[in-house]
């Protein structure tokens, strides 16, 4: 069940970063369009929340 979750982000995830690809080209319809602007998103949430934990394990080393 857990190869099952994990094949499924995986794909989504592949399925985003041709979106954006797709996008960035200039060609994409609207919803490629969109699931490139949420794909970018993510990556962005994703990005600030590991710099907050990492921030946060430097402090407790002081």
């Amino acid at each position: 069940m857990l190869v099952l979750i994990l094949s499924v982000v995986v794909l989504l995830v592949i399925g985003g970063c041709v979106c954006v690809f797709w996008a960035a080209r200039g060609d994409a319809p609207r919803w490629a369009r969109g699931v490139a602007k949420a794909t970018l998103l993510g990556s962005e949430l994703a990005r600030s929340a590991s710099r907050g934990s990492h921030s946060q394990q430097s402090r407790g080393d002081d």
